[in-house]
């Protein structure tokens, strides 16, 4: 899927420099040089640092108290979010789990109902789906076949679509749109899904319910023609087998 969103960036004129540092930046008349250790010199109008996020609990003066926190700040929390001091509960990002907002949102529920509603409840992290929003975007849910191996210890089967949206025909634009499944051999069921084009976010959404459904039970839903999400119910071709004999002998 990686490969899909490269050669759908560069499509679009987007210049991609895998693996590669900054080691200098300077102003100039032009903008700002940048120099990569791979020792090309590029000019840019912006440059962003996508350094990532911390918690920001240091305000918080939580060792007053003595709540436990890690290295990078984050809240030590069990798995019902409490936190090393019994009445002292935690979620979201400050406590660096899974970083995203629907999540933060499923733990405070989880704690609502495990506090206020006499029901003991822990957040179930097994199928977060996700997404970047680049152009177009890419949205994931489940095992990828990488994942999936070590875990299931099953053969998987990876069914996979790629085609040019519809609505590209009118503006002549070549842009793939490409979908995966990645399913257990042995049991037939959905372990993962994966999509990068158009909507793909808003079809995964939906697509979450195709997790442990098994492909036969797919392809008996009536499609929605014309559209992406179609491929999803129609996809009968398997594209390639992965042994998990074959994996175990590659990790030794």
């Amino acid at each position: 899927m990686r490969t899909v969103v490269a050669s759908n960036l560069e499509g679009r004129g987007i210049r991609l420099h895998p693996g590669t540092n900054l080691t200098e930046l300077s102003k100039t008349a032009d903008g700002i040089k940048v120099v990569t250790d791979k020792g090309d010199e590029l000019t840019a109008d912006v440059v962003l640092f996508a350094t990532g996020r911390a918690p920001n609990s240091n305000r918080l003066n939580l060792k007053a108290v003595g709540v436990e926190v890690d290295q990078i700040g984050a809240i030590k929390v069990d798995e019902y979010s409490r936190t090393s001091v019994p009445s002292i509960w935690a979620v979201g990002d400050v406590t660096n789990r899974v970083n995203l907002t629907p999540v933060a949102l499923m733990e405070a529920t989880c704690f609502a109902k495990t506090v206020f509603g006499g029901q003991t409840v822990k957040p179930d992290y097994k199928d977060v789906p996700c997404a970047v929003f680049c152009i177009p975007p890419l949205s994931v849910v489940g095992l990828s076949k990488q994942e999936a191996l070590p875990k299931k210890g099953n053969d998987l089967l990876v069914y996979t679509s790629s085609f040019n949206p519809m609505k590209n025909s009118i503006s002549i634009r070549v842009e793939k749109s490409t979908m995966k499944l990645v399913v257990d051999a042995e049991t037939d069921k959905v372990l993962g899904a994966a999509m990068c084009g158009p909507d793909a976010a808003e079809i995964m959404q939906v697509r979450i319910c195709v997790i442990t459904m098994v492909p036969r039970w797919l392809a008996l839903q009536v499609g929605i023609h014309p559209s992406a999400a179609e491929e999803f119910v129609t996809m009968r071709t398997l594209t390639r087998r992965v042994s998990h004999r074959f994996s175990m002998n590659m990790r030794g």
